[in-house]
């Protein structure tokens, strides 16, 4: 039996990471509900985040050269106005996130420590608690949300289907137990999709669930071959990996194999060159056999300990004493730059829905993410998506008859065959394979439908794009294609056709 429960227009936003609860600040005074299938300020990827946030507060920093950095590592397929709007407001934002409660790092005599990360002309990263940045923002705007008034919290409940009605949002129904929440408004704020790869720094139940939602109810997709896979996850057992922030590398630790040799001497810039170009030389050298380490004994006046408390407990953890001994470290699926298509308020292509955050594609990353944008999109267009829910009163709509769905979901099989072949190296075959594993999963309605659902839109995205470019890498076609077309925007519909086609006899 179903309970249905009227939210009486307030809207709805699921995920409990930084972009949920930002969005949910920024509709105050206006009465909203916030839907997290955890405890809130647990089991999300924004607390994992160490980097920090990029904004140009230095003296020698201004917002052109963050924007053009942007763009540089976008690799083409950044959508410029968005790109401007966003780095402009971020210094706001940094204000914005103190007005909550977030302390960040500063020197004594009272000014923002900024660091320096791959990719940057200058040293833009505001951090909190050294490498804990995540935890600390989170923690601050929990304690933000569950004192505003105007906020009510449900835990435990997983959004499972977004309910329609003449395809426009009319509710979601969530499990834990099975219930209806009607609403007409409703926010994706869900994360990221490493869970989707055996290797990853995204809790493992942060597989995609949100694209799912918004797919199953007829939203564009876009960007969805560009999988940021971080080059150094710290390779110890467990899932998550852990991760080895960047920040380390831009401290001056360096990349070396088992017998100390630094592999990447001769690239530009070398281990702070892009990340996809760093991910690519060490799943190479992996590929040959070796192991892969970051030493930061090497690097100069650089107190570890102090610096990275959070890393140095990770790596003691796992046995391993990062100021004497180099740290193992291996690629793991990081950031997806993909996501629910979404202007520049939030808006999807279905009514009454918005998505906000790492869920969503707004243009700001193109093919690869500069560091440290992440968090910095989701608190700004946390407020830009809070505007449009302001914009769009709320109105009642029937709800239909809702299909029968599984009550829990799970990744399961589709890991395996999404590491083999959309990973850091992809070729055709690889994918024209997975596509037609995951077909069947995918049009079912079992447990891994969803996930399974998610993985084959990325493996048809990763298809159709035959060059390679930014965090994309196709062996078969290595070279980066002027003339391209670009396709950007994919749709469930398309997705199922296109498997069809390529492998009738697979998916019959």
């Amino acid at each position: 039996m179903m309970d249905i429960h009227d939210l009486d227009g307030r809207a709805l936003i699921i995920g409990g990471g930084v972009a949920g609860l930002m969005t949910a600040l920024h509709l105050a005074p206006e009465p909203c509900v916030l839907l997290s299938k955890a405890p809130l300020g647990l089991e999300t990827s924004s607390i994992l985040a160490q980097g920090g946030i990029a904004a140009s507060l230095g003296p020698d920093d201004d917002a052109a050269l963050h924007i053009a950095d942007t763009l540089a590592a976008g690799d083409g397929l950044c959508v410029a106005p968005v790109v401007q709007r966003i780095i402009r407001a971020a210094p706001a934002a940094i204000e914005d996130l103190e007005r909550f409660g977030v302390q960040f790092d500063r020197s004594p005599d009272g000014t923002l420590l900024l660091g320096l990360e791959a990719a940057h002309r200058r040293e833009r990263i505001v951090h909190a608690g050294g490498d804990a940045t995540g935890r600390e923002i989170v923690r601050a705007l929990t304690r933000a949300v569950r004192a505003c008034p105007s906020i009510s919290v449900i835990e435990g409940l997983a959004a499972r289907r977004l309910a329609l009605e003449d395809g426009a949002v009319a509710g979601l129904l969530a499990h834990g137990p099975s219930i209806l929440l009607r609403t007409s408004r409703i926010v994706i704020a869900t994360g990221g999709i490493g869970g989707l790869f055996p290797h990853g720094t995204n809790p493992s139940g942060s597989f995609g669930q949100g694209l799912a939602l918004a797919a199953r109810a007829g939203a564009r997709l876009a960007d969805l071959e560009f999988i940021q896979f971080h080059p150094t996850a710290l390779d110890a057992p467990g899932s998550p990996l852990s991760l080895i922030s960047e920040a380390v590398r831009g401290e001056g630790a360096i990349l070396v194999d088992e017998k100390g040799t630094r592999f990447m001497a001769d690239t530009p810039r070398a281990e702070l060159a892009p990340r996809d170009v760093v991910a690519r030389a060490v799943w190479r050298h992996m590929a040959e056999g070796h192991r892969i380490f970051l030493d930061a004994r090497r690097a100069r006046d650089l107190d570890f300990a102090g610096r990275f408390p959070a890393i140095t407990a990770l790596c003691r953890a796992a046995g391993i004493d990062p100021v004497r001994e180099p740290i193992p470290v291996r690629p793991a699926a990081h950031y997806h730059m993909g996501g629910i298509k979404v202007d520049i308020e939030g808006h999807t292509s279905v009514e009454g829905l918005w998505a906000c955050g790492e869920a969503a594609c707004t243009g700001l990353h193109g093919a690869n993410r500069l560091a440290s944008n992440s968090l910095l999109e989701a608190v700004v267009c946390a407020g830009f998506t809070a505007a449009g829910i302001r914009a769009i009163p709320a109105v009642r709509r029937p709800v239909g008859r809702i299909e029968p769905v599984a009550p829990r979901s799970e990744a399961g099989p589709v890991r395996s065959i999404l590491s083999r072949a959309a990973g850091v190296l992809r070729d055709g075959e690889k994918l024209w394979r997975a596509a037609a594993e995951l077909y069947p999963i995918a049009a079912g309605n079992g447990v891994a439908s969803d996930a399974a659902l998610v993985g084959l839109m990325i493996v048809i995205a990763a298809l159709r794009r035959e060059e390679s470019r930014g965090a994309h890498y196709r062996e078969d076609f290595p070279q980066r294609d002027a003339t391209s077309g670009w396709q950007r925007e994919i749709d469930l519909a398309e997705a199922f056709e296109t498997a069809r086609d390529l492998a009738p006899e697979a998916v019959a």
